[in-house]
């Protein structure tokens, strides 16, 4: 099987036949082991710092921190294109300061290729990065970084002048250079809108199914958090009830000293 690449990515738009992209998060390499040549896009996200860490939002994730899980992601894919979040205030202070930070996450993490959020106010930066050989796929529409400025998770593109703005935000990214746009938390007429007039794929996190692909936490959609199940999101799975079910097993085999058995342990002679 090929590695699925930037290049694969962007084609994927004007193939013939081509079927919608398939990407989910991933933050470790078992996970990563698991998913590798069944979906074509692993994004690192920062969205670890709500899934991992337990925060309430992705503000304190730190550059060393997306370093770190991006590699052990890296170690456990060999076929699936791998994408990082650059983190919150990794990239919008200066250009040369995102150009380090991009680097680090290609150099040291193995990633492809970085994904940033914003549009027209970060374009500047994202042809820059172009330039220098950087991948870059955008993120516009909902975008979690600026949860207090947007005054929290809420759709965004319910207006004619919302929309018009996101509109020129997808065209800006499309200028800069970015090979994919992931639209997130607008309404699905929006990102049908988006996705006929720009020349690269978009992926869809609660956009609706007019985008060139979708992108969904793993988690999620497993249903290894029970409490937390937003509109957008189908599960999958109920990996959380079959984790605690398996759990209860091992401690109630333990306790009754039950387990290990023989086959389970090593002797003198074995």
């Amino acid at each position: 099987m090929a590695k699925f690449t930037t290049f694969s990515v962007r084609k994927n738009k004007v193939a013939e036949g081509a079927k919608p992209l398939v990407a989910v998060t991933a933050y470790d390499y078992t996970f990563a082991k698991l998913v590798d040549g069944l979906v074509d896009i692993v994004l690192v996200g920062d969205s670890l710092g709500m899934v991992v860490q337990g925060h309430t939002n992705t503000l304190s994730v730190t550059l060393e921190q997306m370093i770190y899980h991006t590699r052990c992601v890296a170690a456990g894919l060999k076929n699936t294109h791998l994408v990082v979040d650059m983190p919150f205030m990794s990239y919008q202070v200066t250009v040369e300061g995102a150009l380090t930070n991009a680097g680090r996450l290609l150099s040291e993490g193995g990633a492809q290729a970085v994904k940033i959020e914003g549009g027209v106010t970060i374009a500047r930066t994202i042809t820059r990065l172009v330039e220098m050989g950087i991948p870059v796929m955008g993120h516009i529409g909902l975008t979690p970084q600026s949860v207090h400025a947007l005054g929290g998770y809420r759709i965004q593109g319910k207006t004619e002048i919302e929309r018009e703005s996101i509109i020129q935000d997808a065209l800006a990214l499309e200028d800069a250079g970015v090979y994919a746009i992931v639209l997130e938390g607008i309404p699905s007429e929006l990102s049908q809108i988006i996705t006929e007039q720009i020349k690269v794929p978009t992926i869809g996190i609660g956009a609706g199914p007019n985008c060139d692909g979708q992108i969904l936490v793993l988690q999620d959609f497993l249903g290894l958090n029970p409490d937390f199940q937003p509109k957008f999101v189908k599960r999958f799975a109920k990996l959380a009830e079959e984790t605690r079910s398996a759990v209860t097993a091992y401690a109630d085999e333990v306790r009754e000293k039950s387990f290990p058995e023989k086959e389970h342990s090593f002797h003198v002679d074995s």
